[in-house]
């Protein structure tokens, strides 16, 4: 039975390790497409516009519009 909550606790450790794997590579993806000004401002603007876009689609599915 220890063994077995010795292996359960392991997943927690597995899925921030995977997690910061996916940050890392896509962070190394990106570097080098930072340095030139206009593309940094291009991902940006796609960033921005993605998390605003999610966030005024889950306020309207759950009803959370104050107006």
């Amino acid at each position: 039975m220890n063994a077995f909550f010795e292996n359960v606790f392991r997943y927690p450790r597995y899925f921030i390790t995977f997690v910061l794997g996916i940050f890392y590579s896509i962070y190394q993806w990106l570097r080098p497409k930072v340095r030139n000004r206009l593309a940094a401002v291009a991902l940006f603007g796609f960033f921005a516009s993605t998390f605003a876009f999610v966030t005024f689609t889950l306020r309207l599915m759950t009803g959370q519009v104050s107006g």
